[in-house]
């Protein structure tokens, strides 16, 4: 397990940016599962003012972690945030971003999204291998959509699951562990001090961190990118 720690916001998502960059010179496409949260916001937000030129966006196929059960335009949707902040504003193909269809009925949605994965990713291990496996982190623990409450999903035989949310009930589609874990590299990108607690012992190993999700990925393939607060106890 790598960290590196960030100045702030900007250093870090010129840093994923760079990340990128590298991916795309080394495989003819590449296959992103991309996350939801203020961070990822911040990180596109710089992608589309600063690599609009810089990357191949023809061969970077994107899908996602996880997606809250709503329709594509509606203010909780990842997809529709991740539309407003990046693809309206650089050029990836439509055909490229394979979004969950949170407007489904969740369990239909989630055995379509686990199809479109299976059909579409190229196969290590008998399972469907992103090359890049983007995560946030909740002050809970949680990561995609694998709540605490909800730890059983993590080990599913399933590729997709319904998850609910503890506190709002909203459902949500979600990978599960053993295709978060099956990625080339997974990343977890973390920022503020309200995070600092559980980033200190998922790192650790300390307190109570084998009762949080995002501290079941594969060690030698995650990297943490933090900012300063997000790694003050460490």
């Amino acid at each position: 397990m790598q960290q590196h720690i960030f100045d702030d916001k900007a250093a870090l998502a010129e840093h994923f940016g760079q990340l990128l960059r590298q991916m795309s010179q080394e495989k003819e496409k590449i296959y992103i599962a991309l996350s939801g949260g203020s961070t990822p916001k911040a990180i596109f937000d710089h992608l589309a003012e600063n690599y609009q030129k810089q990357l191949p966006w023809e061969r970077l196929y994107f899908f996602w972690g996880d997606e809250r059960c709503v329709a594509p335009d509606h203010a909780d949707s990842n997809y529709g945030m991740t539309k407003t902040h990046l693809f309206d504003k650089v050029p990836v193909p439509a055909d490229n971003i394979f979004r969950v269809k949170g407007e489904q009925e969740p369990t239909k949605a989630a055995e379509a999204y686990e199809i479109q994965i299976d059909r579409t990713l190229p196969q290590e291990n008998n399972l469907p291998a992103f090359d890049l496996m983007l995560l946030g982190m909740g002050d809970d623990g949680h990561t995609a959509s694998i709540f605490p409450h909800e730890m059983t999903l993590w080990d599913s035989p399933l590729l997709c699951e319904v998850a609910t949310h503890p506190e709002s009930g909203q459902k949500r589609v979600t990978l599960t562990g053993k295709v978060i874990n099956n990625a080339r590299h997974i990343l977890f990108l973390v920022t503020g001090s309200n995070k600092a607690e559980k980033v200190q012992e998922i790192i650790k190993q300390s307190g109570q961190w084998r009762n949080y999700p995002a501290a079941r990925t594969s060690a030698d393939k995650t990297t943490w990118l933090l900012d300063k607060d997000a790694a003050a106890l460490l």
